[in-house]
């Protein structure tokens, strides 16, 4: 089987490619307003929001990262998967009301709003750096891995400008509008994809006992041992949920579409929705990166798996509506992260700046800035080479970054006795703690602590450091738990006649309990079944 795209595959690529930059430039037509750029006028329905969710999750860098670690250390990085799943139920229950009564553009706008500026500005420019260094660079550097098979001759740097240069100019001309198009034709594709790769892979390999007798002894187990390196499974408990819930609750990138939903019901239900699109992921994305241990033996680079795989097995046309859908995910991925980072950059510090800042001017900084982005995703991406996979690069780099932020959220919504000094406190404690923490890992001063363990270590300094500075500080504390005090105050405000029906889109509750009539329109019926076939498949691979 050779190794190389088809003229057929490479048509259909490019016209691919061609007709989502298409458009990007027809969507820019109408975005007149920083609503209608950076949360697509608020008019999401929920349907797009959990493909979107999905696709952005199910990024190049992930679908490359998922298969690598399959072919290197078998299904356990599915831990990821069901514990975003639960998450995604938690988000979709008690956050998303929250932060759609907000109307929020930022994340951060919400710790301004329970603390003050200072834990705003940290954590909008700790979420600058992340969508940038770890979404942006790590999208990048997957598009790159993909140029670089498809065509040998071109180096990392060069592959990596040429995706940066297309995907870049999409976001800048579309917004959120254009990224949530990429992202519904990215699901569907790669999704489809995957799952015609996983049959035909199946059916070359011949059996479930070959497939089994190529792989590592342990590779099928989801749960390891305490003194596994991988993932052992006390960490699994005390650092996961902190990576997931800073992930699906938290991170701009991702909540930037039900930021963008219509109404509470509707986010609701799309993130969701999300949640069920998650559960085959271990089947069509994991799974083949395990099957190649009995095709690739001796793979120099994991992270070439899946890429080689899709080359060497898809038939042609296949393999470029398939290649078009890697793209998709990989233009989905840089978008995403290059929309949110442009939305924080503009919304929290540029409007601030200049509070007196027309529409226009908005929208318009808020492109210069993707601009200013991309071209620094692209220098910093190629150095992620040096990192043994991908998804280590992306999961040990969140573990050192998130959980004072994590810690922020949690307190500031149902502690209603922290106070902004402590959790500028916390921040600062845990982000000067995961430093010293690298150093001392760099200078081999101590020994390995695995990354899902620093999370936790992280997170307890930051909530002791919360704790105390708040019994100290003689600032008040509210009256009741600020989650319980903005609910009341904005169901108040939602029960007043709205100023416009935009207003109306993401203020009205009665979009939460008008489902009521019917049990399987409910969002809690499919928040159950989906919480019970999780288990189901955490169980079946214990």
């Amino acid at each position: 089987m050779a190794s190389q795209i088809g003229i057929l595959d490479l048509i259909i690529v490019l016209a691919f490619v061609g007709y989502i930059c298409w458009r990007g430039f027809t969507a820019s037509r109408n975005q007149k307003s920083p609503a209608d750029f950076f949360l697509a006028s608020r008019s999401l329905t929920w349907p797009l929001i959990g493909i979107s969710l999905y696709a952005s999750n199910m990024s190049s860098s992930s679908l490359i990262g998922l298969s690598s670690s399959g072919y290197e250390n078998g299904i356990y990085v599915y831990n990821y998967e069901w514990m975003g799943i639960i998450l995604l139920v938690i988000f979709a229950i008690y956050f998303v009301p929250l932060y759609l009564r907000a109307k929020l553009y930022t994340m951060p706008e919400l710790l301004e709003k329970r603390f003050d500026f200072r834990s705003r500005y940290y954590f909008s420019t700790l979420s600058i750096l992340v969508n940038i260094g770890i979404d942006t660079a790590g999208a990048l550097y997957a598009g790159g891995i993909l140029i670089q098979i498809l065509f040998p001759v071109v180096d990392m740097g060069t592959a990596i400008l040429i995706i940066a240069i297309s995907a870049g100019m999409y976001t800048i001309a579309g917004g959120l509008r254009a990224v949530v198009f990429t992202d519904v034709l990215q699901g569907i594709l790669l999704t489809v994809g995957s799952l015609i790769l996983t049959i035909i892979l199946f059916n070359h390999i011949g059996s479930w006992e070959a497939i089994k007798e190529a792989a590592h002894p342990d590779s099928f187990n989801l749960i390891r041992s305490r003194d596994d390196k991988v993932l052992p499974w006390p960490a699994l408990i005390l650092g996961l949920p902190l990576l997931s819930f800073y992930f699906w609750c938290t991170n701009q990138h991702i909540v930037q579409r039900v930021l963008g939903a219509r109404s509470i019901d509707d986010g609701r239900k799309g993130a969701i929705f999300a949640g069920f699109l998650k559960v085959p992921v271990l089947f069509i994305m994991i799974f083949p990166g395990i099957m190649a241990l009995s095709i690739y033996p001796e793979l120099d680079n994991p992270n070439m798996v899946m890429p080689q795989l899709m080359l060497d097995f898809l038939p042609a046309g296949i393999l470029g509506l398939v290649l078009a859908g890697f793209l998709a995910a990989l233009m989905s991925s840089i978008d995403s992260a290059l929309n949110s980072a442009s939305t924080l950059l503009t919304m929290d510090f540029y409007k601030k700046i200049r509070p007196r800042s027309d529409q226009k001017e908005l929208v318009r900084i808020g492109r210069i800035f993707t601009l200013l982005f991309v071209l620094i995703a692209s220098l910093w991406a190629p150095y992620i080479d040096r990192f043994p996979t991908l998804w280590e690069y992306l999961q040990a780099a969140l573990s050192y970054l998130i959980p004072p932020v994590v810690v922020c959220f949690l307190f500031g919504l149902y502690w209603k006795r922290a106070t902004p000094l402590a959790a500028f406190m916390s921040l600062i404690v845990g982000g000067l703690s995961a430093l010293i923490i690298m150093l001392l890992h760099a200078l081999a001063l101590i020994p390995y602590i695995h990354f899902l363990y620093v999370a936790a270590i992280l997170f307890g300094l930051s909530s002791l450091t919360m704790i105390i500075t708040s019994l100290i500080d003689k600032h008040p504390g509210l009256s009741e738990s600020f989650a319980d005090q903005f609910r009341a105050q904005t169901e108040e405000e939602s029960s007043q006649t709205p100023s416009s029906d935009e207003e109306n889109k993401t203020t009205d509750i009665k979009t939460d309990t008008s489902v009521s009539g019917s049990a399987y329109m409910d969002y809690r019926f499919y928040a159950a079944v989906l919480m019970i076939l999780t288990t189901g498949v955490v169980i079946w691979f214990w």
